[in-house]
């Protein structure tokens, strides 16, 4: 959900010069915690989910507590 969002601004960025090393590099790293963060709340989110929720998403019960396991930086 949160990558939708900004797709717009990264097209913007993909269209312009090409960044200086270090001003990609440091990017990068931004979007990579971002997505890592969003992993690790929503995946702890799982576990809060009742079972009737989990139905709505199409998940079982121990399919959700299995992908809460997994740790942020597995995709």
């Amino acid at each position: 959900m949160a990558h939708a969002a900004h797709a717009p601004y990264l097209a913007y960025l993909d269209a312009q010069k090409p960044l200086p090393p270090f001003a990609a590099l440091a990017l990068r790293v931004a979007v990579v915690t971002a997505q890592w963060s969003e992993r690790r709340r929503t995946r702890r989110a799982l576990t809060d989910l009742d079972d009737h929720l989990l139905r709505d998403v199409g998940l079982e019960r121990h399919v959700a507590l299995k992908e809460a396991r997994r740790k942020f930086w597995q995709g």
